[in-house]
């Protein structure tokens, strides 16, 4: 564990994963400053939390003081490149690191990485069941909500640290190695922030960076700009696929096997899973490698998987109204897992989608939603563009809340549609985050009544 002990350190950003940093650096004894640009009630009660610990606090602005002099700059991963407060870092030549890279630091345990564009919140969470499920101390954090540096203090040398990680986290990465690196999938994803789709991937790749050879990298082979990364890669590769028997986890007939390389065994039928969509079929498939890799038993790994019942607001279920459907996919905020999710359906569709353009093509879900989806309904900023780009596909309607879009969603459904919230955007727009907008939209499904 690096010592910080004495450091100065000013922590730039305080939402979750910045209050963990202060936190975890002040427990370590290091003089903490924390500065936000910010200025709200929530931020203000931080600020009490914070000084009433002892570190010092600036918000609604950045300013040279909480820089010059220190030894380093922990940032958030909602912290740009271009900030300000990272051009002083550079002029008063203090290095930056990022929260993922302070709890790396600060870790006793090997850790377990989950990127990709989509997937990563249950597939880390299944990895964890799995793991623990098999006898091991799996701490699950990371990008999934609980950050890596409020989760140390429960770290001890047997444990198994998973951690979910975004293309932020892993721009300020330095020395951060994960023993098992998991590559989901890569499609079209924050364009507001990565210039073009290289960008993205090179931030993602970055998680194979600092791999030796005694390491391992599970890669989507089903996905060809995944399949590619194995030459950038030093670790041992591990494929899944849906579609080739070769791959060390694959699926075939309705069924979930693995082989590595022995006779391949049948793990459990997708029928018995309680998550459903080929894309939980791939997160599935990822999952069975790491478990391989730490030698969980197939029967253990069964147990997990036929018990796990999914994350809030992924394909989630809400209820049936009038034998109407609803299905709440608020973490859909991607092209990408809008058209998994439409996959999936086996019913006609009424999908909702809108929200916070992330600079994404939507033209891209024109075949799967002309073939799925009887009307959308378009909400958010986005809704516009989301239009034009899928003109034609299916007819449309706009909405001015979310209310409205379940209402109108409810009236053009007819019995055995299925009504999908699965945005393909960002939340902030409306909501304050993929979470809130979620239970709201779930919130008013609950209260429709059977009559239209």
């Amino acid at each position: 564990m690096k010592t910080f002990r004495g450091k100065k350190v000013t922590v730039v950003g305080l939402a979750k994963s910045g209050m963990a940093a202060a936190f975890l650096l002040k427990r370590l004894g290091a003089k903490v400053w924390a500065t936000d640009s910010g200025d709200s009630q929530k931020l203000r009660e931080a600020k009490g939390f914070l000084e009433w610990k002892g570190i010092k606090v600036e918000l609604g602005r950045h300013t040279p003081e909480f820089v010059e002099g220190k030894d380093l700059i922990v940032i958030s991963p909602g912290v740009p490149g271009d900030s300000q407060v990272l051009r002083w870092a550079a002029e008063y030549k203090v290095p930056v690191i990022g929260e993922i890279e302070l709890g790396y630091l600060c870790c006793k345990a090997p850790v377990v990485a989950v990127t990709g564009t989509n997937g990563k919140s249950t597939t880390a969470t299944l990895v964890g069941e799995i793991l623990k499920k098999g006898g091991k101390r799996a701490v699950v954090c990371g990008n999934i909500g609980n950050p890596f540096c409020g989760e140390i203090a429960k770290v001890r040398k047997n444990s198994v640290v998973v951690l979910e990680v975004s293309s932020f986290q892993l721009e300020t990465i330095k020395t951060f190695r994960p023993h098992v690196a998991v590559m989901l999938n890569i499609s079209q994803n924050h364009f507001d922030r990565h210039p073009d789709l290289r960008a993205y991937i090179n931030a993602k790749a970055r998680i194979f960076e600092k791999q030796e050879k005694c390491d391992w990298a599970v890669l989507n082979y089903d996905d060809p700009l995944v399949r590619k990364l194995k030459a950038g890669t030093k670790a041992k590769t591990l494929f899944f696929s849906r579609k080739d028997k070769k791959a060390a986890a694959f699926f075939e007939n309705g069924s979930v096997f693995i082989s590595g390389g022995r006779k391949a065994q049948r793990i459990c039928g997708a029928a018995e899973l309680e998550i459903k969509g080929t894309h939980n079929i791939e997160n599935v498939l990822a999952c069975l490698c790491v478990a391989s890799i730490f030698g969980i038993s197939p029967k253990k790994i069964k147990e997990a998987l036929v018990g796990f019942k999914g994350l809030e607001h992924r394909f989630e279920h809400v209820r049936t109204v009038g034998g109407v459907e609803f299905i709440n996919d608020s973490k859909g905020t991607t092209v990408l897992a809008t058209m998994m999710a439409l996959e999936s359906c086996l019913k006609p569709v009424i999908l909702i989608a809108g929200g916070h353009d992330k600079g994404s093509d939507f033209r891209k879900a024109r075949r799967v939603v002309g073939a799925k989806v009887k009307r959308l309904v378009l909400i958010g900023e986005a809704k516009e563009k989301i239009k034009d780009h899928l003109s034609g596909a299916a007819p449309h309607i706009f909405a001015d809340t979310m209310e409205d879009a379940v209402r109108k969603s409810f009236r053009e459904a007819e019995e055995g549609d299925l009504v999908l919230l699965s945005p393909m955007c960002a939340s902030f727009d409306m909501f304050r985050n993929f979470e809130e907008r979620g239970r709201v939209f779930k919130e008013i499904v609950r209260a429709l009544k059977e009559e239209r």
